[in-house]
């Protein structure tokens, strides 16, 4: 069955790619208009993955019986956009320039920024868009590695950070499945910070 799921992932590449001007108009509640990406000219690597509802749906319907609980966590998505874009001497200015105007947009519109984790060269920034009922309409991932690359990632619909490595493993999207591991690591250190001033309260 898993071996369905990476022609989810090409056929939905395929088939957004003739929506993309009338979608980027009307934007869904946590949806984020990360803007076009060039591939870097130096051949350098290049992602981009658009998923709409319905292959999402299908998606979902393929692991139903054996796997409930990844379906589940599928059939509360409405959409999936990743970018990864190789980085060079020639964009590495431009792409950073793009990653923290995202940044300051989010947080300028009431997204949550939940997660920041700093290793290194690698900037790794989660950000959740919530309802006034607590929500999730949306989660934007943005992550610069200046000596490798940029991802950008957005999952419109509930879903939470501990999860984002399961939807990169169920839709077979690597740069999902390691931002998932990170996010999961700060996710819990923050967690773990709150219990501690909860008790010394």
């Amino acid at each position: 069955m898993k071996c369905l799921l990476p022609l989810v992932v090409a056929s939905a590449t395929f088939c957004f790619a003739s929506n993309t001007a009338i979608c980027a108009k009307d934007l869904a509640p946590g949806q984020v208009d990360f803007g076009t990406f060039s591939p870097p000219k130096e051949g350098g690597e290049f992602v981009e993955v658009n998923i709409p509802p319905s292959l999402i749906w299908l998606a979902a319907h393929l692991v139903e019986k054996q796997e409930p609980e990844a379906a589940q966590l599928l059939s509360g998505l409405k959409f999936v956009r990743v970018n990864v874009i190789g980085l060079s001497d020639e964009n590495r200015a431009e792409i950073q320039a793009r990653a923290q105007k995202v940044r300051q947009e989010l947080t300028g519109k009431g997204w949550e920024r939940i997660v920041t984790a700093q290793q290194k060269n690698q900037d790794v920034s989660i950000f959740l868009k919530m309802t006034d009922s607590s929500t999730v309409q949306g989660l934007v991932v943005v992550v610069m590695d200046d000596k490798d690359h940029a991802v950008f990632v957005n999952v419109v619909g509930d879903i939470k950070p501990e999860q984002i490595a399961l939807l990169g493993d169920k839709l077979q999207i690597d740069p999902l499945k390691k931002i998932g591991k990170v996010g999961e690591k700060s996710s819990k250190k923050h967690k773990a910070k709150d219990t501690e001033k909860v008790e010394e309260e």
